[in-house]
């Protein structure tokens, strides 16, 4: 049986599954990213849209107003209000197999300081960058490091394809650059 460190490094480096792609984990300094015994660590990049009310917007997926948040691009860390929340993306680009999803869940890191980091599921046929909702729980500021690992990605593989694809659905995220916001079609 092929380890799934094995496979996930041979689906990346061939099929370009992931990219860019750390063949071992990095730390070091910076919260942990790169490949792991049954997944792999994925980065927040340096673009976020932190959530405020400052202009009493609402948010509603089938109405979103652009007014909700503040964008912050190109900084070392970004601050998350307390009990409020950011939509980010990942460094890393997603090309899932038509025989592989994968499901992401928070660092124990950043959720022993009381953020979670929310994501669905990566569906097969599915490619682009990830928007992470990433949710500050505590009372005080929360400070997010670009570039460095926020999530761990678990992939599961199956013994054949899947009948129809997200792509083959047409899916509304495919192909998703930068950080999306929510669609309603």
């Amino acid at each position: 049986m092929i380890q799934p460190d094995t496979w996930i490094e041979k689906m990346a480096r061939e099929k370009g599954m992931i990219e860019p792609f750390s063949g071992r984990q990095a730390s070091g300094g910076v919260i942990s990213y790169g490949l792991s015994s049954y997944g792999y660590d994925i980065r927040v990049a340096d673009e976020f849209k932190v959530f405020t009310d400052i202009n009493c917007a609402t948010v509603d997926p089938k109405d979103f107003d652009r007014r909700s948040f503040v964008l912050v691009k190109g900084k070392e860390h970004v601050l998350i209000p307390p009990n409020s929340f950011a939509l980010a993306r990942t460094v890393e680009y997603f090309r899932m197999p038509p025989d592989v999803i994968a499901v992401c869940v928070g660092k124990s890191t950043y959720a022993r300081c009381g953020i979670i980091v929310n994501v669905t599921p990566f569906e097969p046929g599915w490619e682009g960058h990830v928007t992470l909702e990433i949710s500050n729980t505590a009372p005080l500021p929360a400070r997010i490091y670009s570039n460095e690992g926020i999530a761990q990605v678990l992939f599961f593989r199956s013994s054949r394809k899947c009948r129809v694809t997200y792509s083959d659905r047409g899916g509304k995220y495919q192909g998703q650059k930068g950080i999306t916001l929510p669609r309603v079609e």
